[in-house]
């Protein structure tokens, strides 16, 4: 026995006790047996998720895992703050934590192991080993092979144990029972093996009970992009796409031996590189949302398909009035992820000189995940308001006339182009300016003998 619930506690059932004991004095407890495969995928995941606090992450004795954190604690806004996101990631992938904090890795370890609710945290040397003196020695790995000829000399805590001669104790014992207990006094260097995430992402949930609904899959996708968070911050990249696999049961039929549908596929495309967990679990959720399940799902896997390299902060002072690029740019993949991709579009600058064929619309994030273009992109200067039909002017002495003599304030701007599709235009473009400042875009055609005014656009 190694772990039982709060009611089991109750009726007696106690840890290290065997199965025939735990029956005995509770019939009716639920005996699990253990999956070590399911074990080690679940230690997996949640290392895999805290990656994202630190790099520096090893794998300790009785399924802990053991974080250097001594460079994330100004990152996070000190101790206290950092202790409350790793709980709180850890509660999100569906496990409980206890949480041990120290100076050496050792002593950290000591502390989350001790059972009696002690204060499992000391930021300072002196602190830390005050709290050790007064550990039961038994907590200690090294020393569960000698309890009982421990206690017979008298030892009940950790300050019990470093009061024996050490010589005689070196003797007698195991020689990491002194270096187990040297490590956690800081009187010892601690070496571990840093755990390295893998160069691909790709990781898979199996749910505890079947699913109808698309939308209930968000809290179990919600774990799998958790440890999509880690591996980016530990990679120092971010995704592009990723898809989310849905897999569902399989089904019997009378006529058949056994159907098995194929597993539903999103995919998902960013406007732009992200990395964080909340902004990714909002898209998830929007297409999630549209999504209808043809049969219950049974189990998820999430892949990272297209990465990017992260890119630094920007390190301005203040941030931008009305939002960043960013934040526009993830309105936008929101959009297209509820509405679809066909239903938000955005004017782009086409590769035409014609003014009426040199905007058009495209989706504001195509099918390759690139965003929408900038409608600054290498053109001259024109006004923003163009004329859906160029409006014939009339002449007024030498001077084109609309309201009143227009003055020629810049060009000509001469473009002779689209013979190739019969729209051939030969124009002279100007900017003019009436008698009450206004500006406007006009041209002439000198296709034709006689010169021809048109205005085609008005500037603000």
């Amino acid at each position: 026995m190694i772990a039982l619930t709060p009611l089991a506690s109750l009726q007696g059932v106690r840890i290290g006790m065997r199965q025939a004991s735990a029956l005995t004095i509770a019939p009716e407890v639920l005996l699990v047996p253990r999956a070590p495969d399911r074990e080690k995928q679940t230690l997996d995941a949640v290392a895999m998720a805290l990656l994202q606090y630190t790099p520096e992450l090893a794998l300790g004795d009785e399924a802990t895992l053991l974080m250097d954190v001594s460079a994330s604690l100004s990152a996070f806004g000190g101790w206290r703050r950092l202790c409350r996101c790793v709980r709180s990631s850890v509660h999100a992938l569906g496990f409980s934590v206890r949480l041990g904090m120290a100076p050496t890795a050792q002593a950290a370890w000591l502390f989350a192991h001790h059972h009696c609710g002690y204060r499992r945290r000391a930021v300072q040397m002196h602190s830390m080993r005050r709290l050790l003196d007064s550990i039961a020695f038994n907590v200690l790995p090294a020393a569960h092979a000698h309890v009982e000829w421990l206690r017979e000399l008298g030892c009940r805590t950790l300050a019990d144990l470093r009061r024996l001669p050490r010589a005689g104790l070196r003797r007698r014992a195991s020689k990491t029972l002194m270096e187990g207990l040297d490590r956690a006094y800081g009187e010892a260097p601690e070496l571990f093996e840093w755990i390295v995430a893998p160069q691909t992402f790709s990781a898979s949930l199996e749910l505890p009970y079947r699913i109808d609904q698309a939308t209930q899959l968000l809290l179990a996708s919600q774990r799998l992009l958790l440890q999509l968070t880690g591996w980016l911050a530990a990679r120092q990249q971010a995704v592009v796409a990723f898809h989310l696999t849905i897999a569902h049961e399989t089904e019997q039929s009378r006529y058949a031996k056994e159907a098995k549908r194929g597993p539903v596929v999103v995919n998902i495309t960013l406007a732009e590189p992200a990395w964080e967990a909340p902004h990714l679990l909002r898209l998830l959720k929007a297409h999630l949302e549209q999504l209808v399940l043809p049969s219950p799902a049974v189990g998820l896997s999430l892949t990272a398909t297209r990465l990017a390299e992260r890119a630094p902060s920007s390190g301005r002072l203040f941030p931008e009035p009305g939002g960043t690029p960013e934040d526009y740019r993830r309105l936008l993949e929101l959009l297209v992820a509820r509405l679809g991709p066909d239903a938000v579009q955005l004017p782009c600058v086409r590769d035409d000189h014609r003014p009426e064929m040199a905007n058009q619309w495209q989706r504001a994030i195509d099918a390759k995940g690139k965003g929408h273009c900038s409608a600054e992109d290498g053109v001259a200067e024109r006004p923003f308001w163009l004329l859906e039909v160029p409006l014939a002017l009339r002449m007024q002495g030498d001077h084109p006339f609309y309201g009143s003599p227009l003055r020629l304030m810049s060009g000509p701007e001469r473009i002779e182009t689209g013979w190739w599709d019969d729209a051939l235009v030969m124009r002279d473009y100007f900017v003019a300016q009436g008698a009450e400042g206004a500006c406007y875009w006009i041209y002439r055609e000198w296709d034709a003998d006689t010169a021809r005014w048109y205005l085609h656009g008005l500037f603000a």
